[in-house]
């Protein structure tokens, strides 16, 4: 959430700067900290940490749930977009499309330093660009349904099996307007 407090401490500090020799003195107080913009900012942080860990905590609650190609449920098993489909519908009531080089088309891409938990993760195991996702944990790590055959598991981006596949790193807007309906 570190990118999140920046975006958000910059744009308060632009619009200040910026604003001033156009703002009359009784509408630039709308800014000053001791008038809560600064803890409206807090709080707006606060809610997406908070949405960031529940979304990884229902995520690491499926490990060991078979996975099925074509899967969507944890009663029936998963393949990996119907896993990271399952939990974003279920966490944050977002419907994202339901294959992966669909989920990264739709998602903003986001630089490998800047991952959050929560975030999407891709690689290339098909010889195809984004044809597995996973979900970012934390400290180089991701859940993900992985291949017929075995489980909802954690797994580190840093093996050399997945750091040769990494295919980039996307962030699922908040409120995104590219959800898809079609199941």
């Amino acid at each position: 959430m570190r990118f999140l407090t920046s975006f958000l401490t910059l744009l308060f500090l632009l619009t200040s700067v910026h604003a001033a020799p156009e703002v009359s003195p009784t509408d630039s107080a709308t800014y000053r900290p001791e008038r809560g913009l600064l803890t409206r900012f807090g709080e707006v942080t606060d809610k997406v940490e908070a949405k960031a860990s529940e979304l990884v905590g229902n995520a690491l609650g499926l490990l060991g749930v078979p996975y099925k190609r074509g899967g969507s449920s944890a009663s029936t098993g998963f393949d990996c977009s119907g896993f990271v489909r399952s939990i974003y519908q279920q966490t944050a009531g977002l419907l994202l499309p339901r294959s992966a080089d669909q989920q990264a088309a739709v998602t903003e891409k986001i630089d490998r330093n800047d991952l959050q938990p929560g975030d999407l993760v891709f690689f290339n195991t098909m010889r195809r660009a984004f044809s597995h996702v996973g979900i970012y944990i934390g400290d180089g790590k991701f859940v993900h349904a992985p291949k017929p055959g075995a489980k909802v598991r954690v797994d580190d981006m840093g093996i050399a099996y997945w750091a040769r596949r990494f295919d980039g790193a996307r962030r699922v807007p908040v409120e995104p307007a590219v959800a898809n309906p079609a199941p």
